[in-house]
């Protein structure tokens, strides 16, 4: 399975130019990815677009026929002309959607600060080995206390789909509502995750369970070992990111996943966003 994951800031690059089918075929350039996990996506926001206010989800279908496509908003208001704008992550698949799992992350209060609503968009695979939950994602920048808040949500949702899976209630096999639907420990969690790895946040991330829960570990590092993160930010765009190239973007996936990891890469090189693709390559 080949997996691209990019904050695409809603097409826009570090030119300006908002330009979803060079978003597209940088990505595919990268890689003829099984699945992109794309976040910043728009529908209907005009202030965001050059006035266009595109249906973005609608444009990557047309530009990516063959892949499912599944977007969720974390952002959901009425715009002051009575229609609705919609802003959050999608998933593109060429493999089977067995499963979709939307989930609102927290967002404590924190006076003084602003802030966005976040989401972790999850969708089962059926991957040739068999069920891989996906899970891609945008955290907080400004609070800190919503990014701690949201790493513990992320590692909550894990823990109890690992635990629903090492001890299965009575499966329910009819098309109803009340249908058991595969939600395997296996699992990718990707997406700008807003903090460095020097974080505690990180750390965190990475920190084992207690209960049999397989933990995560960075794909990066384990097709690197030793090596520091690729850039992932503040490569082309110095307004936004004063501070220069880092790494905020991350792939992690659960240990069983690990043998599978053939390769890890970024693409340093594109301006078509202020962040970066990355293709993570499993066996």
């Amino acid at each position: 399975m080949d997996l691209v994951t990019w904050n695409i800031q809603w097409g826009k690059g570090c030119d300006g130019v908002v330009d979803l089918a060079r978003i597209v075929a940088t990505a595919r350039a990268l890689a003829d990815a099984d699945v992109f996990c794309f976040q910043e996506i728009a529908v209907n926001f005009p202030a965001l677009d050059e006035g266009k206010g595109e249906d973005q989800p609608a444009t990557l279908a047309k530009l990516l026929p063959g892949y499912h496509v599944v977007f969720r908003p974390a952002v959901d208001f009425l715009g002051s002309d009575g229609s609705r704008r919609r802003f959050g992550n999608i998933v593109l698949s060429r493999l089977p959607v067995l499963q979709v799992l939307p989930h609102l992350l927290p967002r404590p209060p924190d006076p003084g600060g602003r802030s966005m609503q976040r989401i972790a968009l999850e969708v089962v695979l059926q991957d040739t080995h068999g069920p891989v939950r996906v899970i891609t994602t945008h955290i907080e920048y400004y609070s800190a206390a919503h990014q701690v808040a949201q790493i513990e949500a992320l590692r909550s949702l894990h823990q109890e789909a690992a635990q629903r899976a090492l001890h299965p209630a009575k499966p329910v096999d009819d098309e109803g509502t009340y249908r058991t639907a595969p939600r395997p420990p296996s699992a990718i969690v990707t997406g700008d995750f807003n903090f460095e790895p020097s974080n505690p946040c990180y750390a965190r991330m990475t920190a084992r369970f207690d209960d049999g829960t397989p933990g995560f570990r960075d794909a990066w590092t384990v097709a690197h070992p030793g090596q520091p993160h690729a850039p992932t930010c503040g490569i082309g765009d110095a307004a936004q990111w004063p501070a220069g190239p880092h790494c905020r973007d991350f792939i992690f996936i659960t240990e069983d996943l690990a043998p599978r990891v053939r390769g890890v890469a970024v693409d340093t090189q594109t301006t078509a966003s202020d962040h970066q693709p990355i293709h993570l390559a499993l066996a």
